[in-house]
C-alpha cells in the first residue's frame, strides 16, 4: 500500500487552511483520506502549523513518502525526515 503525506485544502474561498493528512496515493487530493496528521495555515505571516510529531515520525517509519510542500513544510518545524 502506498501512502502519500499530502496537503488537503479546507477553508473558504480565498481564504485557504490546508490539513496535513495520510492518504493513498491514488485517492484524489481532495478525496478520503487515512490520518489527520496536522494543519497549516498560510495566510498570517508568519504562516502557522500544528504538527503531531509523534504521527508523523510513525507514518515516515511505515514508509510513507511526503509530498515536496510537505516535505519543506517538516524541516521548516524541524521534523528531519
Amino acid at each position: 500500500m502506498a501512502v502519500r503525506i499530502r496537503l488537503k485544502r479546507v477553508g473558504k474561498p480565498h481564504k485557504p487552511v490546508y490539513r496535513i493528512v495520510a492518504a493513498h496515493k491514488s485517492h484524489t487530493k481532495g478525496g478520503r483520506v487515512i490520518e489527520v496528521l496536522g494543519q497549516y495555515n498560510p495566510v498570517p505571516n508568519p504562516p502557522l502549523v500544528s504538527i503531531d510529531k509523534d504521527k508523523i515520525l510513525n507514518w515516515l517509519k511505515k514508509g510513507a513518502t511526503p509530498s515536496k510542500t510537505v516535505e519543506k513544510i517538516l524541516k521548516k518545524a524541524q521534523i528531519n525526515i
